[in-house]
């Protein structure tokens, strides 16, 4: 390993092998032995405590798993411990990351950019808990109407049953359907599919029988029926139970059973409220309208709440200004009337100053989190910590500079400076090169990414990987060549939208080129995803728009990179025209790990560990532990499946190659080599074709998604658009991304991509910048044409930087 640390130099008091003063005898490394978790390869590594450290390295190459996955889960895991056994049950543990042991280790503050499931009742507000103190500075320094009663803080929140608005329940917008959208076309009958917003399959044909056995004509044209029948199917609450006795159908036996009606409005407003599936619900979606609340007007809050106001504004007012707009009320010296006003506001703006200080001044307090970007989200939080005053923590951040326009990413660096001022360890996982140069000391995991990575090649001060041939990070850093010109391609035509008025984009008109590469640019809520999210299929001119996004490509291990591109399709097919599987009768589901075993079923899945290839193991006051199947061993079939052999390796051993050892051993096949060729283009060679999503970055899983489009024949011209395609992307990985991204433009597509790296704005062959600021200050078109007329545009806050890029 280069540059390792060593232990207290005494020729030299000021540096970092020197423990800091007040602090006699402490080691000043956090020392990781033996880390195995995920691909590193028995790491050992120093890490200096009281110091920025970034980790750098290709994605996948393990730099993640070293980070969060080895360092923050063995901190989580010690205090834990610490937690009483009874209360411990309670909290979900992780179990102990796989490594050696690790010394001088104190306790750590994680700051990821997974987000939780979405919720609608979440907001900037709740986040940051500025909302609580708002909630505070109207409950007990509010002007409440003469006579009226003092509310307590809870009164002020729409989340609660004290505050929300009794008609639409603290949303603030009413979801209703009519009988237009529940039955678009009134001449089929309601056996032939009128009432569209039912569910298919047996739940649908269950609804049909249901309404037969209560004596509903289910076979007369929907116009037909009477109007009092229709009103009663479509939009009763009444649930009746009754006793369907099903057609039978040739061979087989249907029992008569008990079957519960739910009228179509009921259906779709349940399903659409309660359902965990994103498709189902944005199905639900399609046959209901959304509304402001009319007895809230869409403010959210009972009318008690709303008729106290603080500088003339009720609560909900002040929520929804942007956060500089929100501090400059609260700080003017007029408003603050007695001790308790002062008080708060005060508290108020100096937490607001934290958040605008991180380039979130734009955003409002009730600004719903799902709208916010993985970036926007992580900001938020470290916001919040800053707050806090903790100091000698260990903060592990996952590249906050995500999401952060270059102008931006300057105070990102100011504020790094201000945690570790404090006090700190900061440990930040990063690819911008700002952020990088800035570090005391930088840890490089490589050389490659899976099985070729996970060794670190460099741990010392970042001007010392310059002399680390090993490291791709090396390059970008120390040995950026000057850009070489590059003819713009010219538009084929132009993709006209607007007037569009949303979010802050207020009768926007913009005109995107078609059959070139467009980068839609400007600094941190100037409306850039806003604007590309009008660009549908709905357009004159678009026959395709596909969106290539960093969501994972399934919340659970059994998606996994051969199922989501088809590949696991092709191999299944393999197995079941094998020989010895033709000779036991075996069909293509017996190579699902996802279908049930038995004799019956035709499954060839282990039923101990139902596919899983492996169990949980309750242990109580401990964190669950998993363990290798008992039968299977880890391989997810059961043992007669296994004994069916391709080319002689087992299905399980199949899913156990990696892209790239899989393209070899498919060479013959060209539907599978054609999607393998995909995914070694877009860099992913070394994925295990079986690795759960679950175990996937969001670059990874957006890399799969655009490899699945690669390798299908389009005829037709398709548009491609991609919010943010390089976050969580070293620059190598930018390289191989954007390779492809040129290829898709140079067979006839369009590709428009919202970003922040001025490299890939440089590269692109149109540009158009928004802004000039963030919020209220931006949704207007600031510059826009070639990247060089833009680079030159005085308007502009992107243009400096994208000058640099260019080299002018």
């Amino acid at each position: 390993m280069h540059g390792s640390p060593t232990p207290q130099d005494p020729q030299n008091p000021g540096d970092l092998r020197t423990p800091p003063p007040g602090a006699p005898g402490r080691d000043p490394f956090v020392r990781v032995r033996g880390a195995r978790e995920h691909n590193l390869r028995d790491v050992d590594v120093d890490l200096p405590r009281d110091a920025l450290t970034v980790f750098t390295g290709v994605s996948g190459s393990g730099k993640s798993s070293l980070a969060f996955g080895t360092v923050y889960a063995e901190a989580q895991r010690r205090y834990f411990e610490s937690v009483a056994p009874y209360a411990r049950r309670l909290i979900h543990q992780v179990g102990a990351p796989k490594v050696g042991e690790i010394t001088g280790l104190p306790p750590a503050v994680s700051l990821e950019q997974r987000r939780s499931a979405p919720n609608a009742r979440s907001s900037v507000g709740t986040v940051t808990t500025l909302s609580n103190s708002l909630r505070m500075l109207y409950s007990r320094a509010g002007d409440y109407p003469p006579g009226a009663p003092r509310l307590d803080s809870d009164a002020f929140s729409p989340n609660t049953a004290a505050g929300a608005c009794p008609e639409c329940h603290g949303l603030g917008r009413v979801h209703t359907t009519n009988e237009e959208l529940l039955v678009p076309d009134p001449s089929l009958s309601i056996r032939e599919g009128a009432i569209a917003a039912w569910p298919g399959a047996w739940q649908g044909k269950n609804l049909r029988d249901v309404l037969d056995a209560l004596g509903y004509d289910v076979d007369r044209p929907w116009r037909e029926l009477a109007a009092k029948d229709r009103e009663w199917i479509l939009f009763t609450d009444e649930q009746p139970v009754v006793t369907v006795h099903p057609v039978r159908e040739a061979g087989r036996i249907q029992r008569p059973y008990q079957g519960t009606y739910m009228s179509a409005r009921r259906y779709v407003t349940h399903t659409f409220a309660e359902s965990k599936s994103a498709t189902l619900r944005a199905k639900a979606e399609r046959f209901l309208t959304s509304a402001p609340c009319a007895v809230c007007g869409g403010r959210r809050l009972r009318p008690e709440a709303l008729a106290v106001t603080f500088a003339g504004r009720t609560v909900a007012e002040l929520a929804a200004l942007p956060l500089t707009e929100l501090a400059e009320v609260l700080g003017d010296p007029a408003v603050r009337g007695d001790e308790t006003a002062r008080v708060l506001t005060e508290d108020l703006v100096a937490r607001i100053a934290t958040v605008t200080e991180l380039g979130l001044g734009y955003l409002s307090l009730d600004r719903a989190t799902p709208t916010l970007s993985n970036g926007e989200l992580q900001r938020l939080r470290l916001a919040t910590q800053l707050r806090s005053g903790l100091f000698g923590v260990v903060y592990v951040l996952d590249e906050p500079s995500a999401g952060l326009h270059p102008a931006d990413a300057e105070a990102l660096l100011v504020v790094l400076d201000r945690l570790k001022a404090a006090g700190n360890t900061v440990f930040v996982v990063e690819h911008h090169l700002d952020v990088v140069r800035h570090a005391d000391w930088l840890v490089d995991v490589g050389p490659r990414a899976g099985v070729h990575g996970g060794r670190v090649l460099h741990s010392g001060p970042p001007q010392e990987l310059a002399a680390v041939a090993e490291s791709a990070t090396r390059r970008y850093l120390f040995d950026r060549e000057s850009r070489p010109g590059r003819e713009v391609r010219e538009p084929t035509g132009w993709l006209r939208t607007g007037p569009i008025t949303r979010h802050n984009l207020v009768d926007l008109d913009a005109a995107f080129p078609l059959g070139v590469l467009t980068a839609v640019t400007g600094v941190s809520g100037s409306g850039k995803s806003t604007l590309v999210g009008t660009l549908t299929e709905e357009l004159p001119g678009v026959e395709r728009v596909v969106t290539v996004d960093q969501r994972p490509i399934g919340r659970t291990p059994r998606s996994n990179p051969a199922t989501y591109t088809g590949l696991f399709d092709i191999v299944r097919k393999l197995f079941a025209a094998t020989d010895e599987a033709r000779a036991r009768g075996y069909k293509a589901g017996r190579f699902s790990f996802n279908v049930a075993g038995g004799a019956s079923s035709g499954g060839g899945r282990c039923e101990t560990c139902q596919g899983e290839g492996f169990v949980a193991v309750e242990l109580l006051f401990l964190p669950s532990t998993y363990a290798p199947c008992p039968d299977c061993h880890g391989a997810r079939y059961n043992a007669e499946t296994l004994e069916v052999r391709l080319r002689g390796l087992t299905v399980a051993e199949v899913l156990d190659l990696t892209v790239e050892s899989a393209a070899e051993f498919f060479a013959g096949t060209p539907a599978a080599a054609r999607i393998l060729r995909a995914l070694l283009d877009v860099g992913l060679g070394y994925l295990r074709l079986g690795q759960p999503a679950t175990e996937l970055s969001g670059g990874e899983a957006q890399r799969i998604k655009l490899a699945a489009e690669l390798q299908a024949v389009r005829r037709t011209h398709t548009l491609y658009v991609l919010d943010e395609p390089t976050t969580g992307l070293h620059p190598a990985d930018v390289e191989v991304l954007m390779a492809q991204l040129n290829a898709l433009v140079d067979s006839g597509h369009t590709v428009v991509v919202v970003e922040h790296d001025m490299d890939v704005v440089a590269g692109a062959d149109w540009v158009l910048d928004l802004g000039p600021g963030g919020g209220a200050a931006g949704g207007r078109i600031v510059a826009q044409g070639p990247p060089a007329a833009v680079a030159a545009d005085s308007d502009s806050r992107t243009a400096p930087y994208l000058a640099r890029a260019l080299g002018t």
